[in-house]
């Protein structure tokens, strides 16, 4: 169900770093349509604008991958939401996966273990310590992927409603 994040990142590889920002604006048109219509339609837009002439291939990646992403078109907007924010995940692994890569081999399971375990702790230091410089600045906690709490733990708004509707779209899934 990740795709759909995904899509939008997939279609930014391309770009220059200077145009990231603007594109991403005209692509959010796209992915957080209301219906697949407006979608479809989105798309097109962006495909004539001079976004869309400049990189097409921005635009080739949400038409590849058309089938996989409009499935979630099923779901109201909060609960699409809740099922594409994977940032904190896909900070977590990305993380992990650079410090596992940089040493290249392990004496045996329990080194790499080891490893990660003193990873993950690094993570969430250096994320408390952003969080705590948030707190003092604005004198409240940040909510965002980049100061999400991996090991303290963090309240997902909208599950509830996101189980319910799931419940009655997959009967007998969710106990």
């Amino acid at each position: 169900m990740r795709q759909q994040h995904r899509e939008p990142r997939n279609a930014l590889r391309p770009v220059a770093r200077r145009d990231r920002a603007a594109l991403a604006a005209e692509l959010k048109k796209i992915y957080t349509a209301p219906t697949e219509q407006a979608a479809f339609d989105a798309l097109a837009d962006f495909t004539a604008s001079t976004w869309g002439q400049r990189y097409p291939q921005a635009a080739r990646v949400f038409e590849t991958a058309w089938d996989r992403f409009t499935p979630f078109f099923a779901f109201s907007p909060a609960v699409r939401k809740l099922l594409y924010t994977t940032n904190g995940i896909e900070s977590l692994n990305y993380q992990l996966r650079k410090v596992t890569k940089a040493r290249g081999h392990f004496p045996g399971d329990d080194a790499v273990v080891k490893l990660l375990w003193l990873a993950i702790i690094n993570i969430e230091d250096k994320r408390a310590r952003e969080r705590a410089a948030a707190k003092e600045k604005t004198g409240k906690i940040k909510n965002s992927p980049s100061t999400a709490r991996l090991i303290e733990g963090q309240r997902t708004i909208g599950w509830r409603e996101a189980l319910i509707e799931l419940d009655i779209a997959y009967p007998g899934r969710i106990k």
